[in-house]
């Protein structure tokens, strides 16, 4: 099987749709690790010992993990083997899974290094997306990204309602340790099922870090584009760590409840693969200018008493995920065509950049809402794309 995807794919015409689809599904079921805990702080932190203030740190150092694993390991994947350095991660992951799940009563200080770990190990997703854009035709990459980036932001958008769900009936623990069994499988099939590829790049280690810094000099593209996307998964965080909040304290729903509240979250993960059909048709500017416009919109819109309401900051959601998933594709697509050598570096760096913004945007969630309710959350929460867009409209007019 492995050997045919190969082939199939390394002759230049187009990844099988089969591959495609595996890529996408391990990508949703890896990158889903660091989104479990978000909605279900509220039940981990008094179980564990942790403060309401501290409660946002274990979704905010999952985040900072992530962002650590993107900087630290995913160059590597311009150096080393790709197949062997996405299991080798994906097997620490689900150690780091395993231990969160054992977690006891009060081990509060102890659960946070295990959920730095398990940002750290989940990157094999930033790995496998630059190896279906290497492996992909160029007038098709667009599309297969989009397509696999739609698996993955399934998987960032169904991690929640699954967790609030499996939470509510089995504890918290059944969470992370069914998460650990599903590592578990994606392990075998990743060994089973992707083709080999060792890059061409030589040089050591230091010497890989040391030109991510020339990357972000040497192309502007690269820092616009992690600008804006940092800043709108900022907002992202902020949102999805806030709002479960809002609906168990202010309207009275249940685990269950926010967990088909986040499920229509979802919808929005339609916007990756028409994404990159744009980018293909090259619409990309038009695309990314509609994003930005559209997140700072969907946060005001929760200042009005209709946009407070249940179903008012469920359409903020939807509109809100649309928006980012579809300028992160259009932003990937766009860094990865800057030098094909060095896709794994350049993945690194937009994809660090991003999770900065997350875990600094759900690092200030619970406490800006508990000081300032929705209100402040959707006024942070606009200001973040609106700036972003603001810097994307002076590059637009001086291009």
């Amino acid at each position: 099987m492995s050997a045919s995807l190969a082939t199939s794919s390394t002759s230049g015409t187009s990844l099988s749709r089969g591959l495609v689809t595996l890529l996408a599904f391990c990508c949703g079921a890896i990158v889903a690790n660091i989104y479990y805990a978000q909605p279900i702080v509220g039940l981990i932190a008094p179980d564990l010992g942790l403060s309401t203030e501290r409660a946002s740190l274990i979704v905010s150092l999952t985040q900072l993990g992530y962002a650590l694993g993107l900087l630290l390991l995913v160059p590597l994947a311009d150096l080393v083997e790709n197949r062997r350095l996405m299991i080798a991660t994906a097997v620490l992951s689900c150690a780091s899974l395993l231990l969160a799940g054992s977690s006891g009563n009060g081990q509060g200080e102890l659960f946070l290094g295990y959920a730095l770990l398990i940002g750290f190990s989940s990157v094999a997703v930033q790995m496998l997306i630059p190896l279906a854009a290497h492996l992909s035709p160029e007038q098709q990459r667009g599309r297969v990204v989009g397509n696999i980036m739609g698996g993955l932001l399934l998987g960032i958008l169904l991690a929640r309602p699954l967790s609030s769900l499996v939470a509510d009936h089995f504890g918290w623990r059944a969470v992370f340790l069914g998460a650990a069994v599903l590592m578990a499988a994606i392990v075998v099939l990743l060994a089973v099922t992707l083709p080999r590829r060792v890059p061409e790049h030589k040089a050591s280690y230091v010497e890989l870090m040391a030109s991510l810094g020339g990357l972000l000099r040497r192309y502007p593209l690269l820092r616009q584009r992690s600008l804006y996307q940092g800043l709108m998964f900022a907002t992202f965080s902020l949102y999805w760590t806030a709002v479960p909040l809002a609906l168990a304290t202010e309207h009275g729903l249940s685990q269950s409840q926010i967990a088909l509240f986040a499920l229509v979250g979802a919808v929005g993960a339609i916007a990756a693969p028409i994404a990159g059909r744009l980018a293909d048709a090259g619409h990309a500017r038009q695309a990314s200018l509609l994003a930005l416009v559209l997140a700072p919109l969907s946060l005001l819109f929760g200042l009005s008493a209709p946009g407070y309401s249940v179903i008012g900051l469920g359409l903020t959601g939807v509109l809100l995920d649309f928006a980012v998933q579809m300028n992160m594709v259009i932003g990937q697509r766009e860094v990865y065509a800057l030098d094909p050598a060095s896709r794994g570096r350049l993945n690194a760096v937009y994809m660090t950049s991003i999770f900065i913004g997350g875990a600094l945007g759900s690092a200030v969630a619970s406490a800006l809402y508990a000081g300032y309710g929705w209100n402040g959350v959707a006024l942070v929460g606009a200001v973040l794309p609106g700036l972003a867009l603001v810097i994307f409209l002076r590059v637009a007019r001086r291009a």
